[in-house]
């Protein structure tokens, strides 16, 4: 599972994204973002770890120890584009009408997107995934930032990203923790966890790479290698 670590700590400053009802007073918070910082009503006493990396990279595994052990709230962005997406609101409406009847659920009486072949679609075209995701990253950051301040009180926050950069998260954490490991532990780990082939694998870790220097942008790099689970683990208990 996890492995070995690297502590860099820098100067300077970080698949489809679960009850989230999206209304009018939720669109309208996100519009006032527009028109100001995006931090403005977090607080500045929390901790809000970025946790990010590419797929397959042991973020969910590491957020569910952070959890577990240190009884940390989870903010996790592909849940709040399942709730998104789950909701017979606006925004499902307009993925429907987009991808078309062919992404729902056929065993479903109450046409619920099926998001394996969703995922698989956006996968598959460039110019359909870069819709979606221009359509779900805002509704995701207004409500991430949205949970954020409900949880306030909060020492610390655990913000699970996986395209935190690429979407822009940054501004709302006040760390970044990357997660990373070797190509084919990517693919093994693929391969096993989505009965998926090799060439599956390999190509869903192509279409997210990117020439974004995620290193220069994280203050903490963990290489998630499946050699030292222990020493991992005790790396993140001395962080938090």
């Amino acid at each position: 599972m996890v492995s070995s670590i690297s502590n860099q700590v820098k100067l300077g400053t970080q698949n489809i994204y679960s009850h989230c009802n999206i209304n009018s007073s939720l669109l309208v918070l996100h519009l006032s973002f527009n028109n100001m910082p995006i931090t403005e009503n977090l607080s500045i006493t929390q901790k809000r770890i970025g946790l990010t990396g590419n797929i397959a990279s042991g973020k969910s595994t590491i957020a569910k120890y952070i959890a577990d052990s240190k009884n940390f709230k989870v903010l996790n962005a592909d849940n709040y584009s399942k709730e998104i997406l789950s909701n017979r609101s606006e925004t499902y409406e307009k993925i429907i009408n987009y991808f078309g009847n062919e992404i729902l659920d056929q065993s479903s009486i109450s046409e619920k997107i099926n998001f394996k072949f969703l995922k698989t679609i956006i996968f598959n075209n460039e110019q359909k995934r870069k819709w979606i995701e221009s359509i779900l990253h805002p509704l995701i950051k207004t409500k991430m930032v949205e949970d954020c301040i409900k949880y306030k009180n909060n020492k610390v926050l655990i913000l699970e990203i996986p395209l935190l950069f690429e979407a822009k998260f940054e501004s709302i954490c006040t760390e970044i923790w990357l997660i990373k490991c070797s190509r084919e532990i990517q693919i093994q780990r693929l391969i096993n966890r989505d009965k998926i082939s090799r060439d599956e694998a390999e190509k869903i870790i192509n279409i997210q790479s990117n020439n974004i220097k995620k290193e220069d942008k994280s203050q903490i790099i963990f290489d998630n290698n499946e050699q030292d689970k222990v020493k991992l683990l005790k790396k993140i208990n001395e962080l938090i």
